[in-house]
C-alpha cells in the first residue's frame, strides 16, 4: 500500500510506461491567520510527505489526445468525476498548452489508494506527479520554479507537492520555506469520510485568527489545526475516530479532514473498530523531486 522512500529514476526510451508514485502530505499543523479581501483564507501550516500514495501509469503519445484511465477499484465518486474536472487531466492539458506544442497527447491511469477528502492532499499530488512526469516524458524539461507556478492555477497544495521538501507554508499555499526534520512514524486513521473542504472554509464555526508564528517560534506555539473543531462538529465519524485515536498518543487532523494522524514512534495499534488505520512513515522528499530542475 505505502510508496516507495528512494527516489524515482528519470524515465528512458525504454522505461515506456512508467509507473510513478504521488504521495500523501500530513499537516502537523495549520493555523488560520486571517482572510483576504477576495475571500482566500491566509493559513500557516507544516506539510510533510509521507510513504502512503497513489500510483500514475503515464505513456506519452503523439496524437493529441489526453486519455484518463481509472483502475478497477476506484471508488464511485471518482469514476463519476468528468475528464474535464479531473484535476490530472487539466494538468495535462495546461502544461501542454503553456510549454507544448498540439500534437502531445498522453494516457493517464490512476491506480487510487489515498482517501477522497481525507485531508491528505491526494487530488493535488496526482496533479503534481502528471507535471513532473510528463515534463520529462515530452521533453519539455521547464524548471521546478515554473511548473510550480502552473501548479498554483490547479490548487493551493499543487505547489508543495511540486516544490517536493517537507515545508513550513504560508499566504494561500504558494509561500514555501524548506522546513525538514528527521523522520518519524505516523499512523493515520481514515474513518471513510469525504469532507468537502470549500464548505469546511466557508462555515461561520471557523476560527480565522490565529496569531502568527515564525520557524524560530514553532516550538513554544500552541499548534492545532484550526479546521478540526469545525470537521468534528459536522462529521460525527471525524470525532468518533478522533476520540478512539486519541487513547493512544497525541492525535491532530491533517489538513480539511477527516484523516486523523497520531504521532507515535514504535508503537503497535489494534484494528480499529471502523475505517482503516495506516501506518506510514514521513519522507522528506518527493520521490520525483530529481524530474524537474
Amino acid at each position: 500500500m505505502n510508496c516507495c522512500h528512494a527516489p524515482i529514476p528519470l524515465p528512458t526510451e525504454t522505461s515506456l510506461p512508467v509507473r510513478v508514485p504521488a504521495p500523501a502530505k500530513i499537516n502537523i499543523f495549520l493555523h488560520i491567520v486571517g482572510r483576504r479581501s477576495d475571500g482566500y483564507h491566509l493559513l500557516q501550516s507544516h506539510f510533510r510527505l509521507i510513504d502512503w500514495c497513489d500510483w500514475l501509469i503515464l505513456s506519452p503519445r503523439d496524437d493529441g489526445v489526453i486519455e484518463r484511465r481509472l483502475a478497477p477499484t476506484a471508488p464511485p465518486a471518482l469514476r463519476a468525476l468528468p475528464d474535464a474536472a479531473d484535476l490530472t487531466v487539466r494538468a495535462a492539458q495546461l502544461l501542454r498548452a503553456r510549454y507544448g506544442t498540439p500534437e502531445l497527447g498522453a494516457t493517464i491511469e490512476l491506480e487510487k489508494t489515498l482517501p477522497l477528502g481525507g485531508g491528505l492532499g491526494g487530488g493535488s499530488s496526482n496533479a503534481a506527479t502528471v507535471l513532473l512526469a510528463l515534463n520529462q516524458l515530452w521533453k519539455l524539461y521547464r524548471t521546478r520554479a515554473e511548473l510550480i507556478a502552473l501548479g498554483e492555477a490547479l490548487g493551493a497544495d499543487v505547489p508543495f507537492f511540486l516544490f517536493g521538501d517537507d515545508a513550513f507554508v504560508e499566504g494561500i499555499g504558494e509561500r514555501l520555506t524548506p522546513y525538514p526534520k528527521p523522520s518519524q512514524t505516523v499512523w493515520v486513521f481514515d474513518p471513510g469520510v469525504a469532507v468537502p473542504t470549500a464548505a469546511i472554509f466557508a462555515s461561520p464555526l471557523l476560527t480565522r485568527d490565529t496569531p502568527s508564528c515564525t520557524i524560530a517560534t514553532l516550538s513554544h506555539s500552541p499548534l492545532k489545526n484550526d479546521l478540526e473543531p469545525v470537521v468534528r462538529q459536522l462529521f460525527p465519524e471525524v470525532d468518533r475516530a478522533a476520540q478512539w485515536l486519541s487513547q493512544f498518543g497525541v492525535v491532530r487532523m491533517s489538513g480539511s479532514g477527516g484523516c486523523l494522524v497520531l504521532y507515535a514512534e514504535d508503537l503497535l495499534l489494534p484494528d480499529p473498530p471502523f475505517g482503516r488505520l495506516v501506518r506510514c512513515q514521513t519522507i522528506g522528499r518527493h520521490p520525483l523531486w530529481a524530474w524537474a530542475k
